[in-house]
């Protein structure tokens, strides 16, 4: 992903995406659990779960495990709105990201 110090390795068995050395913020669902779907969980707002999930109860869900905790299932196999998903992604960047590293995302975008 395009974004400073970004960097993907696998944990818990799933493509897992981290800002620095810090926090995931983002990480791939292949039907993990038998699970029905593949999706990307991203940590959200409480707010903004309970937002997204409301909008469009087929498209977002609480994924077990870290639902709890704000983050959101985005559903990735049913033809979802990109522009939607990279935006998520990119927020969900900027929640868990260092001072340092958002300064350095402002600063690439010129």
């Amino acid at each position: 992903m395009a974004f400073p110090e970004a960097n993907e390795r696998i944990s818990h068995g799933e493509p897992t995406w981290f800002a620095g050395k810090g926090k995931v913020f983002a990480m791939i669902d292949g039907h993990h659990h038998d699970s029905p779907h593949l999706s990307v969980w991203l940590p959200q707002s409480f707010d903004g779960q309970e937002a997204l999930i409301r909008s469009d109860p087929g498209r977002y869900f609480k994924p077990p495990y870290v639902g709890v905790s704000g983050w959101v299932g985005v559903v990735l196999d049913t033809k979802p709105d990109w522009d939607v998903v990279a935006r998520l992604v990119r927020e969900s960047y900027l929640r868990v990201a260092t001072a340092k590293l958002k300064r350095q995302l402002e600063e690439s975008r010129g």
